[in-house]
C-alpha cells in the first residue's frame, strides 16, 4: 500500500476513535514515526499532507532536516541524552522524553543561548519497565515542579509508553494513568506548566490511546509500513 493510502486509513481510524470517545478529531494529531526510514519516504509523507514527524536519534535527525530543508515539524520522541541536546536546540518543535532534572537544565541552557524557549513534555513510566526511560508517577509532581523553574523550558504534557500487548486493551490501563497523572499535575497549579497534551499510543494501540486521552500518537510502522521504504 502507498503511503497517501496508509495515511488516509489511520485518519479515519483516528477520527473514529475520537468519535467513539465523544471527542472532535481535530483534537488529536498524528506524529509520523519516521526513525530509520529515509528522506524521500517522508518527503512523500509531507507532500501527502503530513506535517509532523518524530525522530528518535539526533544524528539521523539533524541529517535528514538538513536533506529535506524547511517545512517540515520535528518532533524528538526518544531517550535523549544531555550531550546531544546542542545539536538539536532550535530545531526541534516538541521534546517528548524529558525524564530528569539534569535533561531539562541542559535543554533550557541549550535553548537559551539561542534566546529560545524548548515546549517538552515529562516522559512518565508508568509501567516502571527497566527497560523504559521516564520519571515514576510518584517523583512526577516534584519533576514538573523543578523544570518549571527553567526559563527556557515549557512543559506542555506528558508521554508515556506501555508495555507491549497483543491486544490493544492491555495497553489502556496505563493510557488511562498518564490521564489521571495529567489532571494530578494541572490541579497542582504550577505555573507555567500545562497540561494540553498526552502522547501516548502507537500503531498497534493508537486508537484505545485516543479513546483515552491522547492528543499525540506517535505512529510508524502503520504509516510507512514495516520495512524501509524504497
Amino acid at each position: 500500500m502507498s503511503i497517501a493510502y496508509n495515511l488516509e486509513v489511520i485518519h479515519q481510524r483516528m477520527a473514529e476513535a475520537a468519535r467513539k470517545s465523544g471527542r472532535s478529531a481535530d483534537q488529536v494529531r498524528l506524529v509520523a514515526v519516521s526513525k530509520t526510514k529515509p528522506a524521500e519516504a517522508i518527503a512523500d509523507a509531507f507532500r501527502c499532507g503530513q506535517q509532523v514527524f518524530g525522530e528518535n536519534y539526533v544524528q539521523e535527525l539533524t541529517e535528514k532536516a538538513g536533506l529535506l530543508g524547511e517545512g517540515i515539524r520535528w518532533h524528538f520522541i526518544g531517550s535523549l541524552q544531555s550531550n546531544k541536546v546542542r545539536q538539536i536546540a532550535g530545531m526541534v518543535e516538541l521534546i517528548h522524553s524529558v525524564d530528569r532534572i539534569s535533561l531539562a537544565r541542559e535543554i533550557d541552557r541549550q535553548w537559551g543561548l539561542i534566546g529560545k524557549v524548548c515546549d517538552v513534555l515529562i516522559q512518565v513510566n508508568i509501567s516502571q519497565e527497566e527497560t523504559k526511560s521516564g520519571t515514576t508517577t510518584a517523583d512526577l509532581l516534584d519533576l514538573v515542579r523543578q523544570v518549571a523553574e527553567l526559563p527556557h523550558v515549557r512543559i506542555k504534557g506528558l508521554m508515556t509508553m506501555p508495555p507491549f500487548f497483543d491486544d490493544p486493551e492491555g495497553a489502556r490501563p496505563y493510557f488511562r494513568e498518564l490521564q489521571r497523572l495529567a489532571g494530578e499535575v494541572a490541579a497542582a497549579g504550577i505555573p507555567g506548566v500545562e497540561m494540553k497534551e498526552l502522547s501516548m499510543g502507537m500503531s498497534g494501540d493508537f486508537e484505545v490511546a485516543i479513546e483515552e486521552g491522547a492528543t499525540l500518537v506517535r505512529v510508524g510502522s502503520a504509516l510507512f509500513g514495516e520495512r524501509v521504504y524504497r
